[in-house]
């Protein structure tokens, strides 16, 4: 299973893919949990402390490797686009409550549109993430459009748009699932969060159709508070986790289909 998580910012997508993630690796899974967040915070959200975090150097700014993968050099000027690094996800990540996290950064190209070695390593391994048969890959995506515009998630099995109940939020759903469209992506599924009541529910439900709909995350302090210490929801929040452990049964009974 392959799958990219996504929405606005704030609105909880990292709660839900760190949680999903260590979901799985509860169940022997070998899982990968990529961050693709400029403003990575994934691995705080899995159980590691900001000191491991801050020591972790994301695979954009392997400037060495990226030349040695793809040729590069300072007398060549060309170097490879497919460079072979299906062993890098494997090599880079850290292993952290069972799952194997690897932090991709981003490349910023500026407005010249060129594309260096760096920003060749990262797409190819984004790309080689789809071809882990049997494991399952998480993508903790940016906040924003930006990356379906840039197909980085293109050859996902789906995507998972986490919103609020606000009519914004509802709108970025439709964008999203009209620009997968575009680049060939065709399940994209909701995950309502930050649901205080049934109210919230009965707009969600009257706006998002029943088939794209996996389920509602509750409005819950323990999560904010686990945010603002630094530690997992995982680990702070047995509401939370049972509500996306619900979350889970609905996209492994989907996945069945």
């Amino acid at each position: 299973m392959k799958v990219a998580i996504t929405g606005k910012g704030g609105v909880g997508k990292t709660t839900l893919a760190s949680t999903l993630a260590r979901l799985y690796a509860d169940e022997g899974r070998t899982v990968l949990a990529a961050d693709v967040d400029p403003d990575a915070n994934l691995g705080l959200a899995l159980g590691l402390t900001e000191e491991e975090v801050n020591a972790i150097v994301p695979v954009s700014k392997m400037k060495t490797l990226a030349k040695e993968r793809t040729g590069a050099n300072d007398q060549n000027s060309f170097y490879k686009l497919n460079p072979q690094v299906s062993d890098l996800p494997d090599k880079l990540a850290k292993d952290i409550n069972g799952v194997k996290l690897l932090v991709m950064g981003t490349v910023d190209t500026g407005g010249s549109g060129c594309v260096c070695p760096e920003h060749v390593m990262l797409k190819a391994i984004l790309s080689s993430l789809v071809f882990r048969k049997d494991d399952v890959v998480i993508m903790d995506m940016e906040a924003g459009l930006e990356h379906l515009g840039r197909g980085t998630a293109s050859m996902m099995d789906e995507f998972i748009v986490v919103i609020e109940p606000g009519a914004r939020s509802v709108q970025t759903y439709l964008r999203i699932k009209q620009l997968a469209r575009d680049i060939g992506v065709t399940r994209v599924r909701v995950v309502a969060n930050k649901v205080r009541d049934e109210s919230d529910r009965e707009f969600i439900r009257s706006r998002i159709p029943e088939a794209d709909l996996l389920g509602f995350i509750s409005y819950n302090p323990d999560v904010i508070d686990a945010d603002r210490k630094g530690l997992s929801p995982y680990d702070c929040s047995p509401d939370a986790l049972n509500e996306i452990r619900a979350i889970k049964a609905t996209i492994d009974a989907q996945e069945r289909i």
